[in-house]
């Protein structure tokens, strides 16, 4: 099942029936390169993702569809990391399979790996695709996806396609402008852009962090940290505070 914002954000924190006496529940976090924040913004306690975050979340919960031995459970991105539960089950071998070599590839290492692989993939195509501009974050004009034009004057917005033009009246409210800047969210600002440029599309640490959970309360403990986490954002350690980690 694709990633779905609806049904993803699972308010059930109880497994049923689960064994915690085997290792197979990690608490995850993987940061951005340099903490910096590349996926979107808090606002009034809550994440607001942009369209990097929204792929790195994507991505993440579509571990499950790729990977047969995956379950992910709460899991949330903030704007410099993510956190998340995932679930490694073991399936029964039969007969033939007992003894054999386990391949690395269902190792939680390799499941990290796999994902920043993914996400610096679909992160950097995003960018070189939509030719995001550098003085303003905007989308280059492109004969091929129709190009933005700002009529200041006249307060209004051409929106030119290869079947014609659409014109928006800004002054009756049917645009979204992203917080109090007044900046069209057709695509990431520049600032994340160009930091992503800056790091040469390396966007994740090269580690990670990972905890075994062994007991259903610390389960309860760490699924409600990641549900809380958006709100506790100003006092998280994961924040760069006056540009210092």
């Amino acid at each position: 099942m694709p990633y779905n914002p609806n049904i993803h954000h699972r308010k059930s924190i109880r497994l049923k029936g689960y064994d915690y006496a085997q290792a197979g529940l990690y608490f995850i976090t993987l940061c951005c390169q340099d903490r910096a924040s590349l996926f979107g913004h808090i606002e009034n306690g809550k994440m607001i993702l942009n369209s990097f975050g929204e792929i790195a979340l994507a991505e993440w919960y579509h571990t499950e569809q790729v990977r047969d031995n995956c379950v992910i459970h709460e899991s949330v991105v903030m704007p410099n990391h993510m956190h998340g539960i995932i679930e490694i089950t073991h399936k029964k071998g039969t007969e033939d399979e007992i003894g054999k070599f386990q391949s690395p590839s269902q190792t939680i290492g390799s499941i990290i790996r796999g994902y920043k692989i993914a996400t610096i993939k679909k992160i950097k195509d995003l960018i070189l695709e939509n030719n995001i501009n550098n003085s303003s974050g905007e989308l280059d004009s492109a004969s091929n996806k129709g190009e933005l034009d700002f009529a200041s004057n006249k307060g209004e917005l051409d929106f030119a396609l290869n079947k014609g033009e659409l014109d928006f009246a800004l002054n009756k409210g049917e645009l979204q402008f992203a917080l109090s800047t007044g900046e069209l969210q057709f695509a990431p600002t520049t600032a994340p852009t160009e930091i992503i440029k800056s790091l040469d599309f390396k966007i994740w640490q090269r580690n990670y962090w990972e905890h075994i959970i062994r007991n259903e309360n610390a389960y309860h403990r760490i699924s409600n940290y990641i549900i809380n986490n958006p709100q506790k954002w100003e006092n998280d350690k994961l924040k760069k505070q006056n540009g210092k980690l």
